[in-house]
């Protein structure tokens, strides 16, 4: 049930002009537009540059995370390439949430995992990844009761 409320809240959050896709995007970085995220990621933002997650096919999506902030252990249904835009984004691999297990990667860093792959996230500074895969895209927590938090 969680998995299709991120896919839901994911398409209901897409502009019109992402929704109906053109031939072609170009997407400058001062034109991207900044969205909050779904519910499962409360204080975070997204853009869906390009496609759709809640459908099949190609897209690619911006999250940006504020300083301070993680994601405990999840998984994806499908591949994942992660690319650093800006910050220091700070990934380990598991089912427990171990700071000490990560590693971090700056801009221009890329992470690719396949389906299933349990992972968890945290940032010390105001981080912007990109993420490109294919859809239907969902976050499924190792914990269903969890979900993204701002850290102290």
């Amino acid at each position: 049930m969680r998995t299709l409320l991120v896919v839901a809240s994911l398409a209901l959050g897409l502009s019109p002009a992402v929704a109906q896709q053109a031939a072609h995007t170009m997407v400058n970085a001062e034109e991207v537009q900044w969205k909050n995220a779904p519910p499962i990621l409360p204080g975070a933002q997204m853009s869906i540059l390009y496609g759709d997650p809640a459908k099949k096919g190609m897209f690619v999506m911006r999250l940006k995370f504020p300083a301070n902030y993680r994601v405990p252990p999840h998984t994806h249904p499908v591949d994942e390439i992660v690319t650093v835009i800006s910050g220091e984004f700070n990934i380990g691999m598991g089912r427990k949430f171990d700071k000490a297990q990560t590693k971090p990667y700056t801009a221009g860093g890329l992470v690719a995992m396949p389906p299933g792959m349990e992972h968890f996230v945290y940032t010390d500074q105001e981080t912007v990844i990109q993420i490109s895969t294919r859809g239907p895209w969902a976050l499924n927590f190792v914990n269903p009761d969890d979900k993204g938090q701002l850290t102290q």
